[in-house]
C-alpha cells in the first residue's frame, strides 16, 4: 500500500505522522518498524496515527507506536504535534482539540502556528497503576540496580516513568543504567527513566530513555513526569523550564489531583509517501 506521511518533532522527538481519517490502512508491528527504520525506512521515535474518533466526546482517537513496534499509551511531544498536523491537514479548524489515547482524554491547546499546550491530566502515584511492585506509596522508593541502590521517584503521567535526581546528566549513565532501569522487574510493563539536574528552583536539565526507544532528544511525558517528582519533593516550583537535548519545555502543576500543563514547539520536517 502507498501511504502518505508527515515527518514532525517536537524539540528533537521526531515522529511519522500518518492520516488515517481520509486513508485507510492497517499497520502491522512490522509496518512500524519498517517505517521508523532510520537507515531503511523514514525514521522516528514513535509513528503516530490519526484515527477518527471512538467515541463521542473527542475530536479524534490519538495512538501511539515506538520504534520497536510496540503501541503504548501516551506522548507528550506527539500530542502537541497532532494538534499541529490536524489543523494544518484541515481535519479540524478547532484550536481546542480533545483526543482520546490508550490512557485517557487528554486536551490539545493551540496557541499558535508553533507552540502548543497539552493538558496532561493528573499524574498517577499509586503503584499498582503506574505500574510499580512497591508495598506502599511513598515520595521516592529504593531500587537496587546492579548491586547498588537508588532512590527512585515512580509515578504515571498516563506512562510509566522512573526519575532519577543526578549531580550531573552528562556523567550520569544513560547509556547503561537507562536500559537497565527500564526493564527492571519491579515495572512489569518497562518504564521510561529520566535523569534529572536540578539547576534552580524553576529549571532542570533532563535526559530520557524511552522504553522501546532508547534516549530521545526529548520526552514530554517525561518532562512531565520530572517536574511534577521535583515539585513533590520540594525542589522545584511551578512553572518549571525543562532543558532537554532537542529543546526547552514549560511544564506547570498545581499540586495533587491537579492537571500537569505541558507548553513547547512542534516542527514540520518534510511530508511524502511511502509504500509498504
Amino acid at each position: 500500500m502507498q501511504l502518505k506521511f508527515t515527518k514532525m518533532h517536537g524539540a528533537g522527538n521526531d515522529f511519522v505522522v500518518i492520516d488515517l481519517v481520509t486513508q485507510r490502512a492497517k499497520l502491522r508491528s512490522r509496518d512500524i518498524r519498517a517505517l521508523a527504520d532510520r537507515h531503511f525506512g523514514v525514521g522516528c521515535d514513535q509513528v503516530l496515527l490519526v484515527e477518527p474518533p471512538d467515541r463521542p466526546d473527542v475530536d479524534f482517537r490519538y495512538r501511539i507506536f515506538n520504534a520497536d513496534g510496540g503501541e503504548v499509551e501516551q506522548c507528550g511531544n506527539g500530542a502537541r504535534c497532532f494538534a499541529r498536523f490536524v489543523r494544518e491537514k484541515q481535519l479540524t479548524a478547532k484550536s481546542v482539540i480533545t483526543v482520546s489515547t490508550a490512557a485517557g482524554v487528554i486536551e490539545l491547546r493551540v496557541r499558535d502556528r508553533r507552540q502548543v499546550q497539552v493538558d496532561m491530566g493528573a499524574p498517577e502515584f499509586e503503584p499498582g497503576r503506574i505500574p510499580f511492585r512497591a508495598a506502599a506509596r511513598a515520595d521516592s522508593y529504593p531500587l537496587t540496580v546492579d548491586g547498588r541502590e537508588l532512590q527512585i521517584g515512580a509515578l504515571s503521567m498516563g506512562n510509566p516513568h522512573a526519575v532519577l535526581r543526578v549531580d550531573d546528566v552528562n556523567s550520569a549513565g544513560v547509556e547503561t543504567l537507562g536500559p537497565t532501569l527500564e526493564r527492571h522487574p519491579d515495572f512489569p510493563q518497562r518504564v521510561n527513566v529520566g535523569f534529572m539536574q536540578v539547576l534552580d528552583a524553576h529549571a532542570i536539565q533532563l535526559r530520557v530513555y524511552e522504553r522501546g526507544a532508547g534516549e530521545t532528544l526529548a520526552c514530554g511525558t517525561g518532562a512531565c513526569a520530572a517536574a511534577v517528582y521535583g515539585l513533590q519533593r520540594g525542589w522545584l516550583q511551578s512553572p518549571v523550564t525543562v532543558q532537554l537535548p532537542g529543546g526547552k519545555l514549560e511544564i506547570e502543576w498545581a499540586g495533587l489531583g491537579h492537571p500537569v500543563l505541558m507548553t513547547g514547539p512542534t516542527a514540520v520536517v518534510f511530508e511524502g509517501s511511502i509504500r509498504l
